[in-house]
């Protein structure tokens, strides 16, 4: 979990975009490690070189453009100081000899005063991009940092020899300190989360550039590289600790040659079914029709903007702006909650119970749609039905069907209440905030959210409100494995591969569409299932590309309804969640019949069609 915070301004702080800290446990091989750095660090770095090379060529327009290459040049100097240690200046006496768990950095000769001079007056030449005394104080850091650096990026090795290694070749060159302040100035934390600038550009690049202040937090004109056969007793040096046990347990299996798992064989070629399998009409197929009693949400009650993405750029995101967030997803921000995933649940669920006048005594069931939920034993439908007072119920289970969760949950409970005959509480949920981590692309798209249906009996002779429902799964693996969670190429944060997403959704929305237009008028009228809708509401996954599939599908927009743009992707509870807003704006202002496709994580998919009611819609 990596939860963000709230300074005192009341903005939204990512600290792990600033404090690079990777889960070593995954890591089996160092070549797995590389390729992580390489991706998230060296990738998005110009070297030392690259940098002037871009001056001389006049390809900086302002001074911010500059700062911020030097930024991430720094970042990926110190990719593994950054990453696996933490430096410790000691005096050469105190320095342990023998242990394995302990190192020291080894520098080439490297001068960089050249270079420096150069992106120092190249800096001065460029005109100020937003604020130029801010821009200065961060140059002042930055350049401090790279004037005074011992070593080019690209030499630095990721495992650092032991002191006993160092020493078996004294011309080995190591930081020696000619003065050591133990309470030499730096940025703690605090002064880190609660910096703050009117320009988000420049409030992130004043956090990362504190950040990298404080990997040399010493008087760094006062430092030198040294043979280590020429160090005296009373020469302070900088000693390279293992920043948690699981660094230094990644370094042992390194350095021991320990084998790694075997590989998991290779997936299948994908096969189509034998033959389709066919959308199910509730009113043809059961006996007991399902009544939509009640829907209730909870939003979170924090906005991300976009703006609050740009303020808080990682060091292994590109440049984007927030105009640039808004057209490539449709959203504006997305809403984020200080609560547990299981207590949103809850205060939907609640909610919904209350609309739908309904005692705890009185359910049947109770379905938990989530792909976020870290409660496994007890399942969250059971932890619900045991916090609502629910002494026994037909069943409480939690079903995984990432984005589809809706069509998931609602077609269970239509089939559970055939057997129960009493009303079932569907309660679709996600918290994805503190499981994003650094990956950009997934951060710009998620929010957290909850909505909580009550699906009871139809009295008899009444028309179902779920009418139609579909559900599908799998796929190639390249789309089965589109959107991962824990993800341990991607420190188990969320991560979304975004061509194989278009291509489920592409596949299963024009699956879906076809269905429909093959399914009779319900009401006999001319036309088909689909001329019968009178509002699309979609997963709300990303606007931009759910209208650019539905327009190819041949669905013109306005047939299509969204509230992505102020409240992101819920997966699960997006549809709910967008269904409550259609009635909240009077988009649904008289009982309709809604299309709600969803798709998804594990290439899943499935859509609902039901009748709507605004009055069931909780306030």
């Amino acid at each position: 979990m990596k939860p963000f915070v709230v300074n005192r301004y009341g903005r939204i702080v990512f600290p792990f975009n600033f404090f690079p800290a990777l889960d070593f446990s995954v890591f089996e091989t160092l070549d797995q490690f590389a390729a992580v750095i390489k991706r998230d660090f060296e990738e998005k770095a110009p070297t030392e070189t690259d940098i002037v090379a871009r001056l001389e060529a006049r390809a900086y327009s302002g001074r911010y453009d500059l700062l911020r290459d030097l930024a991430l040049n720094l970042f990926w100097v110190n990719r593994y100081a950054l990453t696996m240690y933490e430096k410790r200046p000691t005096r050469w006496r105190d320095v342990p000899r023998g242990r394995d768990d302990l190192f020291l950095p080894v520098f080439r000769p490297w001068d960089g005063e050249e270079l420096t001079a150069a992106i120092e007056s190249g800096y001065r030449a460029l005109p100020p991009s937003w604020d130029e005394g801010t821009e200065d104080r961060i140059s002042r850091i930055l350049l401090d940092v790279f004037r005074h650096k011992k070593g080019a990026g690209a030499e630095l090795p990721a495992l650092k020899p032991t002191v006993a290694e160092i020493l078996a070749d004294p011309k080995h060159l190591t930081y020696h300190l000619l003065a050591w302040d133990p309470d030499y100035p730096g940025y703690g934390p605090d002064d880190i989360i609660e910096s703050t600038h009117r320009v988000p550009e420049l409030e992130a690049l004043t956090r990362q550039a504190m950040v990298l202040h404080n990997q040399y937090r010493w008087d760094r004109a006062k430092t030198r590289a040294i043979e280590v056969g020429k160090l005296h007793d009373d020469d302070f040096v900088v000693v390279f600790y293992p920043r948690n046990d699981d660094v230094l347990e990644f370094i042992r299996r390194v350095r021991g040659g320990r084998r790694a798992r075997p590989r998991r064989p290779a997936p299948l070629p994908s096969k189509a079914p034998e033959r389709p399998y066919p959308p199910i009409d509730v009113r043809a197929r059961f006996s007991v029709m399902p009544r939509l009693e009640s829907l209730a949400v909870y939003k979170g009650e924090l906005a991300c903007t976009n703006d609050d993405l740009i303020a808080n750029t990682a060091y292994c995101w590109s440049p984007m702006t927030g105009k640039e967030i808004e057209a490539k997803t449709g959203i504006e921000q997305r809403l984020y909650t200080q609560l547990d995933l299981d207590h949103i649940a809850l205060l939907a669920a609640q909610r919904a119970l209350a609309r739908a006048g309904r005692r705890p005594e009185e359910i049947g069931a109770v379905l938990f749609c989530s792909c976020t939920s870290v409660k496994m034993m007890p399942s969250l439908a059971t932890w619900l039905s045991g916090q609502l007072g629910m002494f026994q119920t037909h069943a409480s289970c939690d079903l995984v069907a990432a984005c589809a969760g809706l069509p998931y949950g609602l077609s269970e409970a239509v089939r559970l209440l055939q057997e129960i005959e009493r009303p079932v509480l569907v309660v679709c949920g996600e918290k994805f905030s503190d499981k994003i981590g650094t990956v950009r692309t997934s951060r710009m798209i998620f929010g957290d959210g909850a909505a909580a249906l009550v699906v009871g009996p139809a009295p008899a002779g009444a028309a179902p409100d779920v009418e139609w429902y579909q559900t599908y799964a799998s796929g190639p693996m390249s789309e089965v494995d589109s959107i991962i969670w824990p993800n341990p190429e991607f420190d188990n944060n969320i991560t979304v591969y975004g061509p194989e997403v278009r291509a489920l959704v592409k596949r299963y929305l024009t699956q879906m569409l076809t269905e429909l237009r093959s399914l009779p008028h319900p009401d006999g009228g001319v036309g088909s299932l689909l001329d019968a809708v009178d509002l699309i509401v979609p997963h709300q996954a990303n606007k931009t590309m759910v209208l650019h599939y539905a327009r190819a599908a041949g669905v013109p927009a306005e047939r299509l309804y969204f509230n992505i743009e102020k409240v992101g992707n819920t997966s699960s509870a997006s549809i709910p969640l967008a269904i409550h807003d259609a009635v909240r704006e009077g988009v649904i202002d008289r009982p309709l019949r809604v299309f709600a496709p969803g798709f998804g994580a594990g290439a899943v998919g499935g859509y609902v069609v039901l009748r709507v009611d605004p009055a069931i819609v909780a306030a």
